[in-house]
Protein backbone atom coordinates (compact mmCIF):
# COMPACT_ATOMS: atom_id res chain seq x y z
CA UNK A 1 0.00 0.00 0.00
CA UNK A 2 1.46 3.31 -1.11
CA UNK A 3 0.13 6.38 1.21
CA UNK A 4 1.21 9.88 2.01
CA UNK A 5 1.08 12.71 4.08
CA UNK A 6 1.75 16.33 3.68
CA UNK A 7 2.92 19.11 6.34
CA UNK A 8 3.84 23.05 6.17
CA UNK A 9 1.90 26.52 5.48
CA UNK A 10 1.58 28.38 2.63
CA UNK A 11 3.90 31.41 4.24
CA UNK A 12 5.96 28.85 6.35
CA UNK A 13 9.43 27.96 5.96
CA UNK A 14 8.97 24.72 3.93
CA UNK A 15 6.68 22.12 3.11
CA UNK A 16 7.13 18.63 3.38
CA UNK A 17 5.85 15.11 2.14
CA UNK A 18 6.47 11.72 3.35
CA UNK A 19 5.37 8.86 0.88
CA UNK A 20 5.66 5.15 1.76
CA UNK A 21 5.05 2.04 -0.43
CA UNK A 22 7.07 2.73 -3.15
CA UNK A 23 9.06 -0.35 -4.04
CA UNK A 24 12.67 -0.17 -3.54
CA UNK A 25 15.01 0.09 -7.15
CA UNK A 26 12.76 2.89 -9.08
CA UNK A 27 14.86 5.65 -10.92
CA UNK A 28 14.17 8.99 -9.19
CA UNK A 29 14.47 11.87 -11.60
CA UNK A 30 14.54 14.78 -9.74
CA UNK A 31 14.44 17.06 -12.85
CA UNK A 32 10.98 15.19 -13.97
CA UNK A 33 9.50 15.96 -10.40
CA UNK A 34 10.86 19.91 -10.68
CA UNK A 35 9.16 19.85 -13.96
CA UNK A 36 6.01 18.78 -12.63
CA UNK A 37 6.50 21.27 -10.40
CA UNK A 38 6.69 24.03 -12.99
CA UNK A 39 3.55 23.18 -14.85
CA UNK A 40 1.73 23.64 -11.56
CA UNK A 41 2.84 27.22 -11.37
CA UNK A 42 2.27 27.51 -14.84
CA UNK A 43 -1.32 28.98 -16.62
CA UNK A 44 -3.24 32.05 -17.12
CA UNK A 45 -4.82 33.75 -14.42
CA UNK A 46 -2.21 32.51 -11.59
CA UNK A 47 -1.36 35.25 -9.15
CA UNK A 48 1.89 37.29 -8.42
CA UNK A 49 3.23 34.95 -6.28
CA UNK A 50 4.29 32.67 -9.27
CA UNK A 51 6.82 35.00 -10.36
CA UNK A 52 8.70 34.80 -6.82
CA UNK A 53 8.28 30.83 -5.94
CA UNK A 54 10.52 28.75 -8.10
CA UNK A 55 9.51 25.24 -6.64
CA UNK A 56 12.30 23.17 -6.47
CA UNK A 57 12.37 19.31 -4.40
CA UNK A 58 14.58 18.36 -1.75
CA UNK A 59 15.10 14.42 -1.09
CA UNK A 60 16.04 14.13 3.01
CA UNK A 61 15.36 10.25 2.79
CA UNK A 62 13.98 7.03 1.18
CA UNK A 63 16.22 7.65 -1.98
CA UNK A 64 19.96 6.19 -2.47
CA UNK A 65 22.05 7.31 -5.73
CA UNK A 66 18.38 8.21 -7.57
CA UNK A 67 17.01 4.58 -6.52
CA UNK A 68 14.58 4.49 -4.26
CA UNK A 69 15.21 1.97 -0.88
CA UNK A 70 12.02 0.62 0.16
CA UNK A 71 12.12 3.12 2.84
CA UNK A 72 9.44 6.53 3.58
CA UNK A 73 11.08 9.37 0.83
CA UNK A 74 10.67 12.43 2.76
CA UNK A 75 10.55 15.65 0.88
CA UNK A 76 11.02 19.55 1.30
CA UNK A 77 9.92 22.28 -1.01
CA UNK A 78 11.29 25.61 0.73
CA UNK A 79 8.63 28.86 0.61
CA UNK A 80 10.61 31.53 -0.81
CA UNK A 81 7.19 33.72 -0.51
CA UNK A 82 7.68 33.68 3.02
CA UNK A 83 8.88 36.90 3.71
CA UNK A 84 5.75 38.93 3.87
CA UNK A 85 3.82 40.65 7.22
CA UNK A 86 1.08 38.13 7.74
CA UNK A 87 -2.14 39.56 9.62
CA UNK A 88 -4.77 38.08 11.46
CA UNK A 89 -7.86 37.40 9.08
CA UNK A 90 -11.30 38.84 11.39
CA UNK A 91 -12.93 39.50 8.33
CA UNK A 92 -13.68 36.18 6.53
CA UNK A 93 -14.05 34.97 3.05
CA UNK A 94 -17.46 33.84 1.79
CA UNK A 95 -16.39 30.16 0.49
CA UNK A 96 -13.02 30.14 1.79
CA UNK A 97 -12.42 28.53 5.50
CA UNK A 98 -11.89 31.19 7.04
CA UNK A 99 -14.78 31.09 9.33
CA UNK A 100 -15.35 27.56 9.75
CA UNK A 101 -11.78 26.92 10.70
CA UNK A 102 -11.51 29.53 13.06
CA UNK A 103 -14.97 28.41 14.74
CA UNK A 104 -13.99 24.40 14.94
CA UNK A 105 -10.22 25.26 16.35
CA UNK A 106 -10.88 28.35 18.70
CA UNK A 107 -9.01 30.28 16.68
CA UNK A 108 -9.36 34.22 17.07
CA UNK A 109 -9.16 34.71 13.27
CA UNK A 110 -8.73 32.59 9.76
CA UNK A 111 -4.96 33.18 9.64
CA UNK A 112 -3.54 29.84 11.07
CA UNK A 113 -6.92 28.29 8.79
CA UNK A 114 -6.07 30.15 5.42
CA UNK A 115 -2.43 28.72 5.93
CA UNK A 116 -3.10 25.30 5.52
CA UNK A 117 -6.24 25.62 3.77
CA UNK A 118 -4.21 27.30 0.75
CA UNK A 119 -3.55 25.53 -2.80
CA UNK A 120 -0.09 26.05 -1.63
CA UNK A 121 -0.20 22.74 -0.06
CA UNK A 122 -0.59 21.42 -3.43
CA UNK A 123 3.07 21.85 -4.85
CA UNK A 124 3.49 18.87 -2.33
CA UNK A 125 0.68 16.61 -3.53
CA UNK A 126 2.40 17.37 -6.72
CA UNK A 127 5.86 16.55 -5.71
CA UNK A 128 4.66 12.94 -4.59
CA UNK A 129 2.22 12.08 -7.03
CA UNK A 130 5.36 12.39 -9.61
CA UNK A 131 7.12 9.75 -7.99
CA UNK A 132 4.16 8.16 -8.43
CA UNK A 133 3.87 9.40 -12.42
CA UNK A 134 7.46 8.04 -12.34
CA UNK A 135 6.55 4.44 -10.78
CA UNK A 136 3.49 4.10 -13.11
CA UNK A 137 6.19 4.46 -17.00
CA UNK A 138 7.99 1.20 -15.42
CA UNK A 139 4.32 0.07 -16.62
CA UNK A 140 3.38 2.37 -19.78
CA UNK A 141 0.61 3.77 -17.75
CA UNK A 142 -0.18 7.63 -18.80
CA UNK A 143 -2.26 10.04 -16.39
CA UNK A 144 -3.43 13.04 -19.11
CA UNK A 145 -5.16 15.61 -18.71
CA UNK A 146 -6.65 19.40 -20.44
CA UNK A 147 -9.14 22.28 -19.78
CA UNK A 148 -12.60 21.86 -20.97
CA UNK A 149 -14.33 24.78 -19.41
CA UNK A 150 -12.96 28.11 -17.72
CA UNK A 151 -16.09 30.30 -16.94
CA UNK A 152 -18.72 29.18 -19.24
CA UNK A 153 -16.86 28.88 -21.82
CA UNK A 154 -16.50 25.71 -23.21
CA UNK A 155 -13.72 24.01 -25.37
CA UNK A 156 -14.37 22.76 -28.70
CA UNK A 157 -12.90 18.65 -27.85
CA UNK A 158 -13.78 16.14 -25.10
CA UNK A 159 -13.11 12.60 -24.55
CA UNK A 160 -16.13 11.80 -26.13
CA UNK A 161 -16.18 14.54 -28.78
CA UNK A 162 -13.56 14.61 -31.12
CA UNK A 163 -10.26 14.67 -28.99
CA UNK A 164 -7.01 12.47 -29.78
CA UNK A 165 -5.08 11.17 -26.95
CA UNK A 166 -1.84 12.05 -28.66
CA UNK A 167 -3.18 15.68 -28.79
CA UNK A 168 -3.23 15.70 -25.18
CA UNK A 169 0.65 15.15 -24.78
CA UNK A 170 1.05 18.83 -26.42
CA UNK A 171 -1.60 20.53 -24.53
CA UNK A 172 1.05 22.17 -22.07
CA UNK A 173 1.88 24.52 -24.79
CA UNK A 174 -1.02 26.13 -24.34
CA UNK A 175 -1.05 28.94 -21.27
CA UNK A 176 -4.44 27.56 -20.44
CA UNK A 177 -3.64 24.06 -21.24
CA UNK A 178 -6.73 23.82 -24.11
CA UNK A 179 -6.36 21.81 -27.60
CA UNK A 180 -7.56 24.28 -29.75
CA UNK A 181 -6.28 27.78 -29.99
CA UNK A 182 -10.12 29.42 -30.82
CA UNK A 183 -10.74 27.92 -27.20
CA UNK A 184 -7.92 29.73 -25.63
CA UNK A 185 -8.26 32.70 -27.35
CA UNK A 186 -11.94 32.58 -25.77
CA UNK A 187 -10.87 31.52 -22.29
CA UNK A 188 -7.80 34.00 -22.21
CA UNK A 189 -10.51 36.81 -23.24
CA UNK A 190 -13.22 36.23 -19.88
CA UNK A 191 -10.16 35.72 -17.63
CA UNK A 192 -9.12 39.09 -18.64
CA UNK A 193 -12.81 40.47 -18.06
CA UNK A 194 -12.89 38.55 -14.62
CA UNK A 195 -9.71 40.09 -13.29
CA UNK A 196 -11.03 43.46 -14.77
CA UNK A 197 -14.15 43.68 -13.22
CA UNK A 198 -12.12 42.12 -9.57
CA UNK A 199 -13.50 39.27 -10.04
CA UNK A 200 -12.43 35.42 -10.03
CA UNK A 201 -13.84 31.79 -12.92
CA UNK A 202 -13.99 28.17 -11.81
CA UNK A 203 -14.48 25.65 -14.66
CA UNK A 204 -14.25 22.03 -15.71
CA UNK A 205 -10.59 19.80 -16.32
CA UNK A 206 -11.03 16.18 -18.02
CA UNK A 207 -8.08 13.61 -17.28
CA UNK A 208 -7.73 10.42 -19.09
CA UNK A 209 -5.82 6.92 -17.93
CA UNK A 210 -4.28 5.35 -20.34
CA UNK A 211 -2.76 1.92 -20.45
CA UNK A 212 -4.69 1.04 -17.70
CA UNK A 213 -5.27 -2.85 -16.92
CA UNK A 214 -8.08 -4.99 -16.28
CA UNK A 215 -8.60 -5.78 -12.64
CA UNK A 216 -7.41 -2.90 -10.41
CA UNK A 217 -10.18 -1.54 -7.48
CA UNK A 218 -12.80 -3.93 -6.37
CA UNK A 219 -16.50 -4.90 -6.00
CA UNK A 220 -15.87 -6.51 -2.78
CA UNK A 221 -16.51 -3.12 -0.27
CA UNK A 222 -17.11 0.79 -1.02
CA UNK A 223 -13.76 1.68 0.24
CA UNK A 224 -12.00 -0.64 -2.38
CA UNK A 225 -13.80 0.85 -5.28
CA UNK A 226 -12.03 2.62 -8.01
CA UNK A 227 -14.16 5.32 -8.79
CA UNK A 228 -14.73 5.77 -5.28
CA UNK A 229 -11.00 6.07 -4.39
CA UNK A 230 -10.21 8.28 -7.38
CA UNK A 231 -13.12 10.63 -6.85
CA UNK A 232 -12.51 10.62 -3.52
CA UNK A 233 -8.81 12.06 -4.35
CA UNK A 234 -10.13 14.71 -6.84
CA UNK A 235 -12.15 16.52 -4.48
CA UNK A 236 -9.76 16.61 -2.04
CA UNK A 237 -8.33 18.92 -3.99
CA UNK A 238 -8.57 22.59 -2.19
CA UNK A 239 -11.72 24.25 -4.89
CA UNK A 240 -13.07 20.87 -6.32
CA UNK A 241 -17.09 20.86 -6.27
CA UNK A 242 -17.98 17.97 -8.92
CA UNK A 243 -16.26 15.15 -10.21
CA UNK A 244 -17.81 12.64 -12.72
CA UNK A 245 -16.55 9.71 -14.46
CA UNK A 246 -17.07 8.60 -17.64
CA UNK A 247 -20.43 10.65 -19.32
CA UNK A 248 -21.25 11.79 -15.56
CA UNK A 249 -24.25 13.59 -15.01
CA UNK A 250 -25.26 13.04 -18.88
CA UNK A 251 -26.19 9.41 -18.11
CA UNK A 252 -29.46 10.77 -16.64
CA UNK A 253 -30.33 11.66 -19.96
CA UNK A 254 -29.70 8.05 -21.89
CA UNK A 255 -32.06 5.03 -22.01
CA UNK A 256 -30.03 1.69 -20.83
CA UNK A 257 -29.30 0.66 -24.80
CA UNK A 258 -27.40 3.89 -25.25
CA UNK A 259 -25.50 4.16 -22.22
CA UNK A 260 -23.91 0.53 -21.71
CA UNK A 261 -20.68 -0.12 -23.66
CA UNK A 262 -20.97 -3.38 -25.89
CA UNK A 263 -18.86 -6.09 -25.23
CA UNK A 264 -16.44 -7.73 -27.92
CA UNK A 265 -13.77 -10.02 -28.38
CA UNK A 266 -10.81 -9.59 -30.86
CA UNK A 267 -7.43 -10.74 -29.52
CA UNK A 268 -9.15 -9.83 -25.83
CA UNK A 269 -12.01 -7.93 -24.38
CA UNK A 270 -12.64 -4.43 -25.60
CA UNK A 271 -15.63 -2.49 -25.17
CA UNK A 272 -17.33 -0.89 -28.46
CA UNK A 273 -17.76 2.82 -26.48
CA UNK A 274 -16.85 3.97 -23.24
CA UNK A 275 -19.15 6.03 -21.52
CA UNK A 276 -18.23 3.79 -18.06
CA UNK A 277 -15.54 5.98 -18.08
CA UNK A 278 -13.12 2.65 -18.05
CA UNK A 279 -14.66 1.62 -14.55
CA UNK A 280 -17.49 -0.86 -13.76
CA UNK A 281 -18.78 -2.45 -10.41
CA UNK A 282 -15.67 -0.36 -8.95
CA UNK A 283 -13.17 -2.65 -11.05
CA UNK A 284 -10.98 -0.93 -14.18
CA UNK A 285 -11.86 -2.65 -17.52
CA UNK A 286 -9.31 -2.08 -19.43
CA UNK A 287 -10.58 1.12 -21.73
CA UNK A 288 -9.04 4.42 -20.86
CA UNK A 289 -10.15 6.08 -17.26
CA UNK A 290 -12.00 9.13 -17.98
CA UNK A 291 -12.68 11.84 -15.21
CA UNK A 292 -14.26 14.89 -15.13
CA UNK A 293 -13.05 17.92 -12.23
CA UNK A 294 -15.03 21.27 -11.88
CA UNK A 295 -13.35 24.23 -9.50
CA UNK A 296 -15.19 26.51 -8.08
CA UNK A 297 -13.82 30.42 -8.88
CA UNK A 298 -11.18 31.50 -6.44
CA UNK A 299 -12.99 32.73 -3.04
CA UNK A 300 -10.51 36.25 -3.11
CA UNK A 301 -11.86 38.61 -4.87
CA UNK A 302 -10.74 42.13 -5.33
CA UNK A 303 -13.81 43.73 -5.01
CA UNK A 304 -14.56 41.71 -1.96
CA UNK A 305 -18.10 39.79 -1.49
CA UNK A 306 -20.06 40.60 2.15
CA UNK A 307 -19.13 39.02 5.09
CA UNK A 308 -19.15 39.58 9.12
CA UNK A 309 -16.08 41.25 11.15
CA UNK A 310 -15.33 38.51 14.03
CA UNK A 311 -14.36 41.23 16.26
CA UNK A 312 -17.26 43.38 15.95
CA UNK A 313 -20.03 41.07 14.50
CA UNK A 314 -20.74 44.07 12.29
CA UNK A 315 -21.38 43.98 8.40
CA UNK A 316 -18.05 44.06 6.72
CA UNK A 317 -16.24 43.79 3.76
CA UNK A 318 -13.79 39.76 3.19
CA UNK A 319 -10.59 40.66 3.90
CA UNK A 320 -7.91 40.47 0.77
CA UNK A 321 -5.11 37.83 0.25
CA UNK A 322 -2.61 37.73 -2.70
CA UNK A 323 -4.70 35.20 -4.85
CA UNK A 324 -5.46 33.93 -8.34
CA UNK A 325 -7.98 34.96 -10.90
CA UNK A 326 -8.44 31.76 -11.85
CA UNK A 327 -6.14 28.42 -11.22
CA UNK A 328 -8.14 25.67 -13.34
CA UNK A 329 -4.91 24.58 -15.62
CA UNK A 330 -2.99 24.32 -12.26
CA UNK A 331 -5.49 22.18 -10.65
CA UNK A 332 -5.53 20.18 -13.71
CA UNK A 333 -1.53 19.35 -12.64
CA UNK A 334 -2.60 18.79 -9.46
CA UNK A 335 -5.52 16.08 -10.26
CA UNK A 336 -3.44 14.10 -12.40
CA UNK A 337 -0.68 13.38 -9.54
CA UNK A 338 -3.47 12.72 -7.07
CA UNK A 339 -4.90 10.20 -10.27
CA UNK A 340 -1.15 8.71 -10.36
CA UNK A 341 -1.57 8.38 -6.60
CA UNK A 342 -4.33 6.23 -6.55
CA UNK A 343 -3.70 4.23 -9.55
CA UNK A 344 -0.10 3.52 -8.43
CA UNK A 345 -1.35 2.53 -5.08
CA UNK A 346 -3.83 -0.10 -6.87
CA UNK A 347 -1.37 -1.64 -8.60
CA UNK A 348 1.19 -2.27 -5.41
CA UNK A 349 -2.08 -3.53 -3.71
CA UNK A 350 -2.45 -6.52 -6.47
CA UNK A 351 0.97 -7.19 -7.92
CA UNK A 352 3.14 -6.42 -4.57
CA UNK A 353 6.92 -6.47 -4.55
CA UNK A 354 9.38 -5.26 -2.65
CA UNK A 355 11.48 -4.03 -5.20
CA UNK A 356 10.47 -2.76 -8.74
CA UNK A 357 11.76 -5.99 -11.00
CA UNK A 358 9.76 -8.08 -8.54
CA UNK A 359 6.60 -5.81 -8.88
CA UNK A 360 7.05 -5.67 -12.80
CA UNK A 361 7.28 -10.03 -13.44
CA UNK A 362 3.91 -9.99 -11.13
CA UNK A 363 2.41 -7.33 -13.42
CA UNK A 364 3.74 -9.23 -16.52
CA UNK A 365 2.79 -12.69 -15.40
CA UNK A 366 -0.80 -10.99 -14.86
CA UNK A 367 -0.93 -9.23 -18.14
CA UNK A 368 0.02 -12.95 -19.44
CA UNK A 369 -2.90 -14.27 -18.02
CA UNK A 370 -5.56 -11.99 -19.24
CA UNK A 371 -4.13 -12.73 -23.36
CA UNK A 372 -5.48 -16.81 -22.18
CA UNK A 373 -8.65 -15.48 -20.87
Amino acid sequence: MIRFLTGGESHGYSLTGIIEGIPANLYIDIDYINMELRRRQGGFGRSDRMKIENDEVRILSGVNNNLTTGSPITISIENRGRNIELVEVTKPRPGHGDLVGALKYNQAGGRNILERASARETAMRVALGSICKLFLKEFNISILSHVINIGGVEGEVNYYNGLRIEDLRQVDKSCIRVVHKESEKKMIKVIEEAKEEGNSLGGTIELIGVNIPVGLGSHINWERKLDSRLTAAIMSIQGIKAVEVGLGTITAQKKGSEFHDEIIYSTKYKRKTNNAGGIEAGISNGEDIVLRATMKPIPTLRRPLETVDMVTKEKANAQFERSDVCAVPSASIVAENMVAYIIADEIVRKFGGDFMEETIVNYNNYLSYLEKR
